[in-house]
């Protein structure tokens, strides 16, 4: 951070005193108005400027502010508004989740639509036959689990083999309901590993006892944490990590007297774990770390100090921004963009990436550096547009409060991240909101940074050729569009929660949704995309559901990333999808078009692919083609043969059907 910029001596930044004090105040004033509602809007920005985030009292009052606003009437105001219905149920009483997982939702502008179930009725209200919580389908449903899921089991005098026994029929229980749960591609499911409370391992007044209790509880812990690899849609959160941060277990009291048998600093925690899924499921992902330099990379002012100077080694404060770049070059083998946005010489940033003896992060591993003498905000647009993604996707650390405040200013959807001026506290504070958290991790993000060098490369023969037609001619793009493979499922899954500007309808999948599809059943069927040019392989970036009855192929949706947008690739999978319709003896093919905050651009994608409108309005769109006549392959793209999963005829399509069309 540079002088001009700092707080005076022994003074906290502008609202870092009592953070949230301020929002709070608002909402309150906002909820005696009654215009909570209609300011729903302002709340995620208004939670960010007070960085109420980083107090969980704080959040807990929020969250019970905001639980008196009714979601029918927000979305009234505020159509556009991503909603989430999360179904809570467990063991114990899980009510006291609701305030602080409301207010997480609402940093990332998600409003919670909450469905509580019965006290200790998991079991039966994950396995009855609608899925429903009071006649409400969730998006999400958490089942918190706690110690009493287990002793519950047990003798009143026990010994460590009772609780072994007890733990095996819990796992099992869990993986059948579950399992069950997947098979019918009910939604994702929420579990949580299970502290194990000392007043349970004092009970054992022997060494060797409690010992052996420990490592059966530990062994029951990490078959739950399992499941998640095991079971598609599960999601387990690890609660000891959590305890360490938030702690206690519970309050003996209200454990008694209430049976909240979790309590309300490590239900916070957990209600953050949860805002982060909720965010992926919502595709709502972020792409790209953006990094200032001075007193955030390293320790020190170039412009000021030169190269010489500054130290990310060799002193016990320059070893802190040397960990912290570890952290980032940890994020970026994952998957996740660097950049930089720095006020400093654009030659001289670079000599330091080069040759600094310190630096554990080089000029290659950033995938765009913005530095310069002009503002913050304009940096980050900069580097949105390089990297082909939208300002929302961007993370920006940065030490310097008045940066800070001005980014939230001018681009209120960047994710800010106020680091501390104690370099040591740099990593807890960039981790803290797990802005690029996700359900699972594939290889496909693990190589994305050298996708966006391969991408440079792209740029550089763009850039040279004389027309936009010869640029993609000398790009010579495969597209091959066929049945997924098994162990495509968890990408595919991801990449239509992460699908914003081509996701025709905004429908998202979860994995086990994405393994339904892609059984076949009742007529659908799935086809991924798979390109590569010249530079090398994009792997899976696309995505057409279909579904047929009889003569008629409905187009349920088509998903492509936005790395490869522009090149005609959504086209060529249609033309495809038409063509192959048409073979198979279909008569027509119908789309749908639903408008979200990203999408609009797409609008008019099926109307020039030879569709005719058939119904419309500001949000939504219908579409039929003829088949009569089949629009043609872009012809600098080379559709590859794949004949994996092909019926007996020949195509992707099922051919025998009840003859009736709806």
């Amino acid at each position: 951070m540079r002088s001009s910029e700092r707080a005076p001596a022994g003074t906290a930044p502008a609202g870092r005193a009592d953070p949230g004090a301020d929002a709070l105040g608002l909402l309150r004033l906002l909820r005696d108005e009654r215009r909570l509602e209609t300011a729903y809007d302002t709340v995620a920005a208004l939670l960010a400027r007070h960085e109420v985030g980083d107090d969980p009292v704080a959040l807990r009052r929020v969250g019970r502010l905001l639980s008196g606003a009714d979601p029918d009437r927000v979305l009234a105001r505020h159509p556009g508004t991503p909603v989430l219905t999360v179904a809570v149920t467990g063991q114990s009483t899980v009510a006291p989740v609701l305030d602080p997982l409301t207010a997480e939702l609402a940093r990332h502008g998600i409003l919670l639509r909450p469905v509580l179930g019965d006290h200790g009725a998991w079991v039966s209200e994950l396995t009855c036959a609608d899925e429903r919580f009071g006649g409400v389908r969730p998006d999400l449903t958490l089942c918190l689990l706690d110690a009493g899921t287990v002793f519950g089991r047990v003798p009143e005098v026990w010994r460590p083999d009772d609780v072994a026994r007890a733990c095996a029929e819990i796992l099992d229980l869990v993986r059948r309901v579950t399992a069950g749960r997947a098979e019918r591609a009910a939604g994702p499911v929420v579990l949580n590993t299970l502290p194990l409370p000392a007043t349970w391992s004092r009970r054992l007044v022997d060494l060797r006892s409690r010992a052996r209790l420990g490592a059966v509880w530990r062994e029951f812990n990490a078959s739950l944490l399992r499941m998640s690899e095991e079971i598609p849609g599960v999601s387990v959160i690890d609660l000891d990590p959590l305890l360490i941060e938030g702690g206690p277990l519970n309050d003996a009291r209200l454990a008694h007297h209430t049976g909240a048998q979790l309590g309300a600093g490590l239900l916070a925690g957990y209600a953050r774990e949860v805002a982060h899924l909720a965010r992926a499921l919502r595709g709502m992902t972020r792409k790209c770390l953006v990094l200032d330099l001075d007193h955030t990379l390293w320790d020190g002012v170039l412009a000021e100090d030169g190269p010489d100077a500054i130290a990310a080694a060799g002193t016990g404060r320059g070893e802190a921004f040397g960990a912290f770049q570890r952290v980032a070059a940890q994020l970026g083998a994952q998957g996740v963009l660097l950049a930089v946005s720095s006020r400093n010489d654009p030659d001289e940033v670079r000599r330091v990436l080069r040759g600094h003896p310190d630096m554990r992060l080089r000029e290659a591993d950033f995938a765009h550096i913005a530095a310069g003498w002009g503002p913050k905000e304009e940096a980050l647009r900069e580097i949105a547009d390089r990297l082909g993604v939208g300002t929302d996707a961007l993370v920006f650390a940065d030490d310097s409060a008045a940066e800070c405040a001005r980014v939230r200013a001018a681009l209120p959807e960047v994710a800010v991240v106020r680091l501390d001026d104690e370099p040591s506290l740099h990593p807890e504070k960039l981790l803290a909101d797990g802005w690029f958290d996700q359900p699972s991790l594939t290889e496909e993000d693990r190589a994305r940074g050298a996708g966006y060098r391969a991408e440079a490369r792209r740029g550089r023969l763009r850039a040279a050729a004389a027309t936009a037609e010869e640029y993609l001619a000398d790009l010579d793009t495969t597209v091959d569009l066929g049945p997924p493979r098994p162990h495509e499922y968890a990408r595919i899954a991801q990449l239509t929660q992460r699908t914003n500007r081509f996701n025709l309808t905004g429908v998202r999948l979860t994995e086990a949704e994405v393994a339904t599809a892609a059984r076949g059943a009742d007529g659908t069927r799935l086809l991924v995309a798979r390109t590569a040019d010249r530079f090398g392989e994009h792997g899976l970036v696309g995505a057409v559901l279909t579904r047929r009855t009889g003569p008629l192929l409905e187009v349920v949706n088509v998903w492509l990333s936005c790395r490869v947008l522009a090149r005609g690739i959504e086209r060529a999978c249609l033309v495809d999808v038409l063509a192959r319709a048409r073979e198979a003896g279909c008569r027509e093919v119908r789309a749908d078009f639903t408008e979200t905050r990203k999408n609009a651009a797409a609008r008019t994608f099926y109307l020039e692919l030879g569709f005719t409108e058939r119904r419309s309005d500001a949000a939504c769109a219908s579409y039929r083609h003829d088949l009569a006549t089949i629009p043609t392959t872009p012809a600098h793209i080379r559709m590859t043969a794949n004949t994996a999963g092909k019926n007996a005829h020949g195509s992707w399509l099922p051919r025998r059907f009840s003859a009736t069309a709806p």
